[in-house]
């Protein structure tokens, strides 16, 4: 008997125009993915046979429920929110001392770093099957971990982070009394070369940056690998996981 791909059938990728998103639609295809759900701003591309493009806004709950409406009726087997913003469109970057702290900016990126992901997930995870295994994962960081901050600095991202991750704790406990193949986790993928971690390349040692093509490759095998007994983790690029 052939063994089982390790790949879906069927996926969503949140954030489908990003630097990581783009590539995992892209992996997904290469994979064999037979339909990808490819959410952006635009909802217009990627453009192929296996990809189903949908449009919403991270700010704007209507737009997430009308995108988890269209995959009702073919749920995706693996979801993963690859959005996120560093630096705001107006150039506003991480604070790296609390006497910069703006209550405006704090508010923008948790909006979109902690707010807008959990409101897909508020819509999304209904639509899981309660008796087969599902992946549902979001792109965090390791900066958002309490324990291995040894630095201290980029106040809003840290936190923001730090609040997704909680987060999907909470929501891998709360589906896993009902849906026990469910899992939920949180992703690191590294330093990779986008245009969130453009303006702070400059320092990097070699070797740290990483492609998006090869940033993909790292998260879907992760994905792959995970089990019931991952969920409410978050797990790096190697599959290790993120402290607390």
């Amino acid at each position: 008997m052939d063994k089982p791909s390790p790949w879906p059938k069927t996926a969503a990728i949140f954030g489908s125009t990003g630097g990581i998103g783009r590539a995992l639609c892209e992996a997904l295809a290469e994979k064999g993915c037979e339909k990808i759900y490819c959410g952006s701003r635009a909802g217009i591309e990627p453009l192929g046979a296996q990809f189903v493009p949908f449009k919403f806004d991270l700010t704007d709950e209507e737009t997430i429920k009308s995108a988890a409406a269209q995959m009702k009726a073919d749920p995706p087997q693996w979801v993963v929110i690859a959005t996120g913003i560093l630096t705001l469109p107006d150039g506003t970057g991480p604070e790296r001392t609390f006497k910069r702290l703006d209550p405006d900016t704090m508010a923008q990126v948790l909006a979109l770093n902690t707010i807008g992901p959990v409101m897909i997930a508020k819509h999304v995870l209904p639509l899981m099957p309660r008796d087969d295994r599902f992946v549902f994962s979001a792109i965090s960081a390791r900066v958002g971990s309490i324990s291995d901050n040894g630095l201290g600095g980029w106040h809003s991202y840290r936190a923001s982070k730090a609040a997704l991750n909680m987060l999907l704790k909470n929501f891998a406990l709360e589906m896993g009394r009902t849906h026990k193949q469910g899992i939920v986790v949180g992703l690191h993928p590294g330093t990779v070369d986008s245009a969130l971690s453009e303006p702070f390349q400059t320092n990097l040692a070699d070797g740290q940056l990483t492609e998006p093509a090869t940033a993909a490759d790292n998260l879907l095998n992760v994905l792959a690998g995970v089990t019931p007994e991952s969920s409410g983790k978050v797990l790096d690029f190697r599959g290790d996981q993120v402290p607390a």
